[in-house]
């Protein structure tokens, strides 16, 4: 059974870290959607350009097994300001669906609506200052419930692989690490 994963992306976003996520997703055989909270076509904070699958407006309806956001700043900030992607982010916690962030998104949109509220995280160590609970600010991945957090684009691989166990199972992140690490 295929899962539902929303990947927003946003002028600014740590390029490496969203192609990251939809690539090892994507292999495996997870439906990423890739939607833009501004155009259609967005400039990554190192100047490569994606194009989103679909704007964030065409995804207010749909229910999803995981939204991920990737991180990256002007990136993270232009994510936390789409009342859209709030909206879906606060129902898919509030509905004990997978949320996860990367790098700065962890604290500037995840703890910046509550949806780090009595969790523990990790963030990019340039922004380990903001995050309220610190205990686990040193680890690559952490999984809190429902809530995933990963450091920076150097946790990527590790970061989305644990997204694949989590959505799929361990035998399946397993085949796509085998497969993406060892080539």
């Amino acid at each position: 059974m295929n899962k539902k994963v929303l990947v927003p992306i946003s002028d600014g976003i740590e390029e490496l870290e969203a192609i990251g996520i939809i690539d090892t997703l994507r292999r495996a055989d997870a439906d990423v959607t890739v939607a833009s909270v501004n155009n259609l076509k967005i400039t990554g904070s190192y100047g490569t350009k994606i194009i989103a699958d679909k704007l964030i407006e065409e995804c207010a309806d749909e229910q999803y097994d995981l939204i991920v956001l990737p991180g990256g700043l002007p990136g993270a900030e232009h994510l936390r300001d789409s009342q859209v992607l709030t909206s879906l982010l606060k129902k898919q916690a509030s509905n004990g669906k997978y949320y996860a962030a990367i790098c700065a998104s962890p604290t500037v949109v995840l703890q910046f609506h509550g949806l780090l509220d009595g969790k523990k995280a990790t963030v990019n160590p340039a922004l380990s200052d903001d995050l309220i609970i610190k205990d686990e600010i040193d680890k690559r991945v952490v999984v809190d419930g429902n809530c995933i957090t990963s450091r920076a684009r150097g946790t990527v691989l590790e970061f989305a692989i644990q997204l694949i166990e989590l959505l799929f199972d361990k035998s399946k992140a397993e085949e796509i690490k085998t497969d993406m690490l060892s080539q």
